[in-house]
């Protein structure tokens, strides 16, 4: 009798997010091979919800036959990192990746806060600049910088939006600086829901920065998804809508989330008219750049000289009426610990308000 192995599938040097969803992949079908020419294969895998999680699972469509007496693998790892998709010498689509998420309810929000994925707009590549600029400069063009920053502060630029094909001018300032923000493309709220309230804390700061969940959008547009997923909210561009799920997939995949039954059926229809599409890899941190100032762009500001300190005034208690006023008492953000917060400024329901200057 001829000796039976089990074929390998072909590895390709791909960024980690890669690695994951091709490994997760490519059990189901080398099972399936083994079955054809009657050899006895390893035993398959699902991807299973964390195990402490009260909702109720679902069962996902498998890729291809598991063979009886299959048992559920452990939870990953607490610190999952990306992966990224290869099957066949080629990169996974969307499509397929889905069918490896697990479907499972919506758990409770309860416990939810912004700051359980640590403060917001942190330097986690240690490149000297924080999230949000790292953003704004990858995703603008004709990008200028505030002198003396190290090429970090992005003062204007413009926007091809995605959500809503329009061209927006950015100008960082108090009344105009929320024209543009970054989108969380897995809203931290959905994803606490789905799984994220099982990763340890480091791995949740990584998912609030990471490249991969970040974009650039138009800010009115980003308000009105909220926390939402792609059962409830879709970018108004059409066009970009096959980008967007198989981002949300490539996100949920890398972290070992899940999604809902609605969630599934929503992104396999958005997928049904675009099946080639791939899960896009990991785009990185924006390349460093040097300080770049343009027409206007005003020097830093030189160090004061002594001066006679004068009585300080009490510190006003009111609630802040809008972001400008957050602006202009010099904060980047506000969250409910601040005195003056008020729910209203946090439009997408994260926990921080005005998180946009």
């Amino acid at each position: 009798m001829p000796r039976c192995t089990a074929p390998r599938p072909s590895v390709l040097r791909a960024p980690a997010l890669r690695r994951r969803i091709r490994a997760t992949l490519a059990v189901p079908l080398g099972a399936a091979v083994l079955a054809l020419t009657g050899c006895a294969g390893p035993v398959g895998a699902t991807t299973a919800g964390p195990p402490d999680d009260p909702a109720p699972a679902t069962a996902a469509p498998s890729a291809a036959p598991v063979p009886a007496g299959t048992a559920d693998p452990p939870e990953p790892p607490a610190s999952a990192t990306a992966p990224a998709a290869s099957t066949g010498g080629g990169p996974a689509t969307a499509a397929a990746a889905l069918e490896t998420l697990a479907v499972k309810g919506r758990a409770p929000r309860t416990g939810y806060d912004r700051e359980q994925f640590g403060p917001a707009w942190q330097d986690v590549d240690g490149n000297g600049c924080d999230t949000r600029n790292d953003v704004l400069a990858r995703d603008l063009v004709d990008v200028v910088h505030r002198a003396g920053s190290d090429g970090c502060t992005v003062l204007s630029g413009t926007l091809l939006d995605p959500y809503t094909a329009t061209t927006i001018d950015f100008v960082r300032g108090p009344a105009t600086s929320s024209d543009v923000q970054v989108d969380h493309v897995v809203a931290l709220s959905d994803a606490w829901q789905k799984g994220a309230r099982q990763l340890d804390a480091g791995t949740r700061a990584r998912f609030a920065n990471d490249p991969l969940n970040l974009l650039a959008v138009d800010g009115p547009t980003n308000q009105a998804k909220g926390d939402g997923d792609a059962a409830t909210w879709l970018p108004p561009n059409r066009a970009f809508r096959c980008d967007y799920v198989a981002r949300q997939i490539a996100v949920k995949a890398g972290y070992g989330l899940w999604v809902t039954a609605a969630e599934k059926d929503a992104m396999g229809q958005v997928l049904g008219e675009c099946p080639g599409q791939v899960v896009p890899a990991d785009p990185g941190p924006a390349p460093g750049a040097g300080p770049v100032t343009g027409p206007g762009a005003a020097p830093e500001p030189t160090a004061p000289g002594p001066a006679t300190p004068s009585p300080a005034a009490p510190a006003p208690t009111d609630p802040y009426p809008n972001c400008s006023a957050v602006y202009a008492d010099g904060l980047s953000h506000l969250t409910p610990a601040h005195p003056r917060w008020q729910p209203r400024l946090d439009g997408n329901g994260d926990g921080v308000g005005c998180e946009n200057p």
